[in-house]
């Protein structure tokens, strides 16, 4: 099944841009994966093709028109009525490696982005749209965003990475930081590999691991080590709480 990806974009340009290159560029001629640009201003209903005006109420900027949006946004559910809405805004919820996962598994996404000031909000409340931030971080527009929402989905998909396993030890995927990477030489202007990774001990080199994703993890991004510390410790379904 290919992942079938849709971008709504006043910069169709822009794509596939990076994405076109290395392991996504593959699996992109391979047919692993498939990409549609959508020309917002395609679906402005006056000759000028006027897809923002100024913000009701006054203030700075112009604002894309929910009429233009709705109009893309419903020639993308008409083309793959199955795919997830994402709009790119600093008013969503951040973006989690949950999240792209489930994408991922899933038969494609369709993603909407912003520029100027943002989205009309009736087009949140006219259409299924799921607002998503990439950082807490303003861009020019989603379509930065929307190119790295792509690439967490595109490099998890089968035959996408070489080994099966690459996608898994990796930072996020079981809510820490990944564990510290070393390769030759085995000493580099007086630094050495960590004797452990050396010794062929691979219960020890899993363990160190694990414990240095921790450490890392704690130090590094305690809202992170948090969510984990409260996950680990959370009781099976059913199961019953000393008082």
């Amino acid at each position: 099944m290919t992942f079938a990806a849709t971008v709504l974009t006043l910069y169709p340009e822009m794509f596939p841009g990076p994405l076109g290159l290395s392991l996504a560029g593959r699996a992109l001629e391979e047919g692993t994966w498939s990409l549609e640009t959508v020309q917002i201003r395609d679906f402005a209903a006056d000759k000028h093709r006027t897809v923002d005006d100024t913000p009701a109420g006054g203030g700075a900027g112009m604002v894309l028109k929910a009429n233009v949006l709705a109009a893309a946004v419903d020639h993308a559910l008409a083309a793959h009525p199955g795919s997830p809405v994402l709009a790119m805004t600093p008013r969503g919820k951040p973006i989690t490696q949950a999240r792209i996962r489930e994408l991922a598994a899933g038969s494609g996404v369709t993603i909407l982005c912003g520029r100027f000031e943002g989205f009309d909000e009736r087009i949140f409340a006219g259409r299924e749209i799921e607002e998503v931030s990439l950082a807490d971080i303003v861009l020019s527009g989603g379509e930065p965003a929307a190119l790295a929402i792509l690439d967490a989905c595109i490099r998890l998909l089968p035959g996408v990475m070489g080994a099966a396993s690459s996608g898994a030890e990796e930072s996020f995927e079981e809510g820490l930081l990944e564990y510290p990477q070393y390769t030759r030489p085995q000493e580099w202007e007086g630094r050495t590999i960590p004797e452990v990774l050396r010794s062929g001990d691979h219960a020890k080199i899993a363990a160190w691991r694990k414990r240095q994703a921790e450490d890392d993890t704690r130090l590094r991004r305690p809202d992170l080590w948090e969510r984990h510390r409260d996950a680990r410790d959370q009781p099976a379904s059913g199961a019953r709480q000393k008082d």
